[in-house]
This record gives structure tokens, C-alpha cells and sequence, in this order.
């Protein structure tokens, strides 16, 4: 794998803290790869760390914000046009549409 290796991390493997700190760490100096997420996978994680996992809403959002403010570069903007066009399932067409924007190598998700 090389440092420069795009991953798209989607909601499911942000969200339990075991597995998201291994993925984090990861992508630090040294970095093995370069993670990618979007604002609606970020929404995803603290809407369902809130909703499915109890987490006050306040610790959500903090969260949400360190892995910001650690990884800027990760953000990836102007997908929403590609959304429409992508012909996965429904409900993670915005996961691609990500990918794609960002030219991602690889996502990661439980399923």
C-alpha cells in the first residue's frame, strides 16, 4: 500500500470506537493511506452515535469535530451532483458518489 492510497470510510466503520481509532491511526504520520469521508457520512456518524448508541449529542459533535479538525484534508466536497447517477443501493449512493469525486482507490464498510 502506498501513502497516497485513497479511502472513502463510510459511517459504519467511523462509528465504533475500537475500529475507527485503528483506522485513524493508520492514516497518521506515518500515514498508510489517505481517508476520505464526506459531510454526509460525517452527519451519518453523529445522527446514529446519538440515535442507535446513546451518545449525548454534545459528545457526538466533538467527536465529529477532533476527527475534523485531525484529518482537514479528508473532507471531500462537490459530490452532491454525482448522487443521482450512481447505481448502487439508494442509500449509499452518496458513499460512491464520494469515492468517485475524490478518486478514491478503495471504501471501507461493514457490509
Amino acid at each position: 500500500m502506498r501513502a497516497d492510497y485513497r479511502v472513502v470510510l463510510d459511517a459504519c466503520v467511523l462509528i465504533p470506537m475500537p475500529l475507527a481509532d485503528t483506522l485513524l491511526r493508520m492514516a497518521e504520520a506515518p500515514r498508510l493511506y489517505l481517508p476520505k469521508w464526506s459531510h454526509m457520512i460525517m452527519d451519518e456518524v453523529t445522527r446514529n452515535l446519538t440515535s442507535k448508541w446513546n451518545m449525548p449529542i454534545e459528545k457526538a459533535r466533538r467527536r465529529e469535530r477532533e476527527i475534523r479538525r485531525h484529518f482537514p484534508e479528508a473532507s471531500v466536497e462537490g459530490f452532491e451532483t454525482l448522487i443521482d447517477s450512481m447505481t448502487n443501493d439508494a442509500a449509499d449512493r452518496h458513499v460512491l458518489a464520494a469515492a468517485v469525486r475524490s478518486r478514491s482507490d478503495s471504501h471501507l464498510h461493514d457490509n
